[in-house]
């Protein structure tokens, strides 16, 4: 660490510190939500469905390059997360997003990771 990354003396302002405190919620669901989209391939899975709305499973195998049985792994572990929604049309299970939100959270996390960061 650069000295210059860390405060030289410590002076903590307790009046804001104890305010931040009682303002944090519980985050045990988006700790969870960040898990799920920080594997690449649940991601690339995610990021897919916000250019294609919907996508059959044998459809995001193909585009994640897996087996079906691994990409249908990874796509109910994002919507036991609630991050993705299923419908069956005859023999195949289509996937979507879940809604706007997480749509959003991936183009907007998407387009930050594009910016440089200042230093």
């Amino acid at each position: 660490m650069q000295s210059n990354d860390v405060c030289e003396v410590t002076k903590v302002n307790e009046t804001i510190v104890e305010e931040v405190k009682q303002q944090i919620p519980d985050l045990t669901k988006l700790v969870m939500l960040f898990k799920a989209l920080a594997d690449e391939t649940r991601l690339k899975i995610a990021y897919a469905l916000t250019v294609e709305e919907e996508l059959c499973v044998c459809d995001v195998s193909e585009i994640i390059g897996s087996s079906v049985a691994t990409a249908s792994h990874h796509l109910r572990f994002l919507k036991d997360l609630s991050l993705a929604k299923s419908r069956r049309k005859g023999k195949l299970v289509y996937y979507s997003l879940a809604d706007d939100h997480v749509n959003e959270l991936v183009k907007i996390a998407y387009e930050h990771s594009l910016e440089e960061v200042g230093t």
